[in-house]
């Protein structure tokens, strides 16, 4: 798409005339000598039946564009994975998971969630470096993102991390084989928020480069499942909004500087700037 936006600044027989159609303009051989502006814009995408990615809109801490039926989606998601994460875990040596399985295997199963959350609760776990400092409050960052992909805005991805690491899993499944931890309950939604909001800012650079990092798609693809992991796997199934505003909505805006020729002979200096979807 060729636009063309230019002002007459001189004629040489009449000062007044006005350019004729962009059909008729010739670009000289040498042009003047002021600098290409190179610009980029962002079009927003209607309001379809399609809720647009958060990624569509300028960075925002507070801004909401909230996808609900995502967001259930993911939740869904989420809650399979806890089940199948316990059903691992059950089968790993003791020494893996610090769990009593003789005692486990004495005791009916929802009689150890309520000896472990209604009669004791939780407690100070000792937990390796790792697991307690990087790996929950990775999960938690992963939790916050997959409602701040959905259009939440910060407080609520806190909100929502809260809900999911704290309720679903310590005081839900995991509360079926062990105690509460006091450690996970607070550093996975708080820690892990802080996080993932520098996780929401570096996906909103990949959106907006098309999932590019460092000019390399296998790069920003790589970071895009790293910061983002729940979004971009359910995105393989059920479409992924961020991708579709990175390969639709993306437009680059170029400026050249032109002389522009009217009818009569006049001269005139302006730009020619072209769109690219």
């Amino acid at each position: 798409m060729l636009l063309v936006a230019a002002t007459t600044a001189s004629a040489k027989q009449n000062p007044s005339t006005v350019p004729v159609s962009v059909s008729e303009i010739r670009l000289p051989e040498t042009t003047p000598d002021f600098s290409t502006d190179q610009v980029k814009i962002r079009m927003l995408p209607l309001r379809d039946k399609q809720t647009p990615s958060i990624y569509a809109f300028p960075m925002s801490h507070t801004a909401r564009h909230e996808d609900w039926k995502r967001l259930w989606t993911n939740t869904a998601v989420l809650s399979g994975a806890f089940v199948g994460t316990l059903l691992v875990l059950e089968c790993l040596p003791e020494g893996a998971t610090d769990w009593n399985c003789a005692e486990l295997n004495r005791t009916p199963l929802f009689q150890r969630w309520y000896d472990h959350v209604i009669r004791h609760g939780p407690v100070w776990d000792h937990d390796l470096p790792i697991i307690n400092f990087v790996l929950h409050p990775y999960a938690g960052a992963a939790y916050f993102m997959a409602a701040r992909s959905c259009g939440f805005n910060f407080w609520g991805s806190l909100l929502y991390s809260t809900l999911i690491s704290s309720f679903e899993w310590e005081f839900g499944i995991e509360a079926f084989m062990e105690y509460p931890s006091y450690n996970d309950l607070l550093l996975t939604p708080i820690v892990g928020s802080i996080i993932g909001e520098g996780f929401y800012m570096t996906k909103h650079y990949l959106a907006n480069n098309g999932y590019s990092l460092l000019g390399s798609p296998v790069l920003g693809n790589i970071a895009a499942f790293l910061v983002d992991p729940v979004n971009e796997v359910v995105g393989l199934f059920a479409g992924n909004p961020a991708r579709r505003w990175a390969r639709q909505h993306r437009i680059e805006l170029r400026s050249t500087p032109a002389r522009i020729v009217t009818s009569d002979g006049g001269i005139g200096y302006g730009l020619t700037m072209s769109l690219r979807f």
